[in-house]
C-alpha cells in the first residue's frame, strides 16, 4: 500500500503491453461487486497513436494548475479507461474504487505505477474510445514504469493541516498523510 502512490511521470519509451493490462484487469474479476452486477468494463490504450489522442483529454494534478501534465518522454506508456456498462444500471456503487485499488496494487507488483484520473473530457473520450453508447467512461488510469519519486510524509494533526501534495525543486513529489488517531473516532 505504501508504494502504491499516484505517479504522473513515466518511462514513456518502456512498453506496457496489452497482455500486461489484461493481467491487471483479470484481478478485478475477483473484487467484490455491489449487487454482483460486475458492470465495469475496461478499454486498453497502448498504441502511440491512441495515447496521443487520449493525452490532451486529461487534466493532470489539480494542485498544479500551471502544469499541463508530463512532458513528451515522461508520458504514460499505457492507459486503462474504466467505463460502466449501462445495460446493468447507471450506478456501480463502490465497484469503481475497489477495482481501481486492485489495479493500482497489481501494477505495483509488476513494477508499474499509475495515476487514477477523474478529471477528463468525458464526451471526447466517449467519442474517441467507446465502442457503443451504452458504455460511459468513469475513470482513466495512466500506467507505466515510474521516473518520479513519491514520498509520503506525516501531516500535522488538526483540521487546518495542509493536505495538498506538492513537488519540490528537485522534482520529488510529496504526499502528506494524516496520523492514525485522526482516522479513529472512538479512541
Amino acid at each position: 500500500m505504501k508504494s502504491a502512490r499516484s505517479v504522473r511521470r513515466f518511462q514513456e519509451d518502456r512498453e506496457v503491453s496489452r497482455e500486461t493490462l489484461e493481467r491487471l484487469v483479470e484481478l478485478v474479476r475477483y473484487c467484490p461487486s455491489g449487487r454482483n452486477a460486475q458492470s465495469l468494463r475496461y478499454i486498453a490504450v497502448t498504441s502511440a497513436e491512441d495515447r496521443e489522442k487520449l493525452f490532451p483529454l486529461l487534466k493532470w494534478a489539480g494542485y498544479f494548475p500551471e502544469w499541463d501534465g508530463p512532458e513528451p518522454g515522461e508520458r504514460p506508456a499505457a492507459y486503462l479507461i474504466q467505463c460502466i456498462d449501462t445495460h446493468f444500471g447507471s450506478n456501480c456503487l463502490c465497484d469503481d474504487g475497489l477495482q481501481l485499488e486492485a489495479l493500482t496494487l497489481g501494477a505495483r507488483t509488476l513494477g508499474l505505477a499509475g495515476c487514477i484520473i477523474k478529471a477528463f473530457n468525458a464526451p471526447k473520450v466517449s467519442e474517441a474510445f467507446m465502442p457503443d453508447s451504452r458504455y460511459v467512461p468513469c475513470y482513466v488510469m495512466a500506467l507505466g514504469y515510474p521516473v518520479e519519486q513519491v514520498v509520503i510524509e506525516d501531516m500535522p494533526e488538526g483540521d487546518d493541516a495542509d493536505f495538498k501534495y506538492y513537488r519540490t525543486a528537485d522534482g520529488v513529489h510529496h504526499v502528506p498523510k494524516r496520523p492514525l488517531d485522526e482516522f479513529m473516532l472512538n479512541q
